[in-house]
């Protein structure tokens, strides 16, 4: 009898506990749900940022960075071989055509002007001389040639005489073979001195030629070296402003070396750099969106530079507004190269709770409630963020990070 009641009790005792367990997890699951029904998560309007969505383009972009440079810049390089003189315009002062910027001390290149002027007058004389010689010549060669004519006739009437006395019986025949040779020799001596002469002239008028060949050549450097020294006094050739200047009075330069820099400041471009992993999709006519302080200036690549340095490729963007007032000199700025376009879709304004897969969730704002929602997202830039679903025109969305509310299916906001 002590067994079975035992046994009795026991399984009341087991049975107690179950019901027990089970009501104990049935106040656990109703404290739980009316604490989360009581203490909702909530968040303040004021700690979120919102955005509206709306139907527009969206472009896909590859971020540069960027120097904005005068889109026409001058160097003024000096002409001679010189020392600075003297700086009249520092960095940073507008200048006007024919304006001084610096001087120059030419004293050794005018010096070395001086000697080839004196080297250019004495070849002239040297030429003059080798004429004088020529017309020299070309009068003897004329005066000889008449004296050798006249003896050849005298000679030649000499050979008709010793012939007719030949026949009248009164001379012999060597008389008239002698008569003949004398002629004979006398011709040749002719052809010989005609001849010689025109050798010699032939001869002068190389030496003249290449005496004006080398006059031609010392002309060509008397009248270059002056048109370097003309060019040494430095002096702004366009109006702009100056902005660099050799200012080392004193120091030696050479011919080609910059001494200033003038550029025109009422155009830019912009230099862009970006990682060399990139260079593929790099081309000319490339769209191109600039970020001057906020501003969005567009523009497109013109020149993408073959040569890579240290990983990365360089190009220049021109500008749609290359006088736009909020550009300086040397300025650094962000750019966005355009590599595709989706226009007419439906997009929000980028922000920190934009990131990673195309699949994520939202929150949007609704009866003072913030709901979440999976969206699929496509194209992106620093602006924009391309809803392929999930959102309409005119929904509300958190875009502030809210990575601390990822378990959150709702949330409270208060104003």
């Amino acid at each position: 009898m002590d067994q079975i009641i035992e046994a009795e009790v026991t399984a009341r005792k087991r049975k107690k506990g179950v019901v027990i367990g089970i009501i104990a997890l049935v106040v656990l699951v109703s404290a739980t749900w009316w604490f989360r029904s009581i203490f909702k998560p909530t968040i303040n309007r004021a700690d979120i940022i919102t955005a509206v969505v709306e139907k527009g383009s969206v472009e896909n972009t590859l971020t540069a960075t960027g120097e904005v440079l005068p889109e026409f810049e001058e160097i003024l390089t000096s002409p001679i071989t010189a020392s600075i003189k003297n700086v009249v315009m520092d960095a940073g002062n507008p200048v006007r055509p024919g304006q001084s910027i610096l001087t120059l001390d030419k004293s050794a290149v005018e010096t070395e002007f001086g000697k080839l002027n004196f080297q250019l007058q004495s070849k002239r004389n040297e030429i003059s001389k080798l004429r004088l010689d020529l017309d020299k010549s070309f009068y003897d060669i004329k005066s000889n040639n008449e004296i050798k004519q006249l003896r050849i006739s005298s000679l030649a009437d000499a050979v008709e005489n010793a012939k007719r006395l030949f026949k009248a019986g009164g001379g012999t025949r060597e008389g008239i073979e002698q008569a003949e040779l004398n002629l004979r020799v006398a011709q040749l001596e002719k052809k010989q001195l005609e001849n010689e002469i025109r050798s010699k002239q032939q001869t002068m008028q190389i030496e003249i030629r290449e005496a004006q060949i080398s006059l031609a050549i010392q002309q060509n450097d008397f009248h270059e070296l002056g048109r370097k020294l003309r060019l040494a006094s430095i002096v702004a050739t366009r109006s702009g402003v100056v902005t660099w200047v050799n200012k080392n009075i004193g120091a030696a330069i050479s011919e080609g070396e910059p001494l200033a820099r003038i550029a025109d400041l009422g155009s830019f471009k912009v230099h862009g750099s970006i990682s060399d992993n990139y260079l593929e999709q790099l081309r000319n006519g490339m769209p191109v969106i600039v970020r001057i302080n906020e501003h969005p200036v567009k523009g497109r690549v013109v020149n993408v530079y073959p040569s890579v340095q240290n990983g990365i490729a360089t190009f220049d963007v021109q500008l749609d507004e290359r006088n736009n007032k909020q550009l300086r000199p040397n300025m650094k700025v962000d750019v966005f190269l355009v590599t595709d376009v989706h226009d007419n879709v439906t997009r929000v304004a980028d922000g920190a709770a934009f990131k990673g897969p195309s699949e994520q969730d939202v929150f949007v704002l609704r009866s003072g409630k913030a709901e979440r929602r999976t969206v699929h997202t496509g194209l992106s830039n620093f602006d924009f963020v391309e809803i392929k679903d999930g959102l309409k025109p005119g929904d509300v969305v958190i875009t502030s990070d809210m990575s601390e509310f990822k378990h959150a299916k709702e949330l409270t906001v208060k104003n």
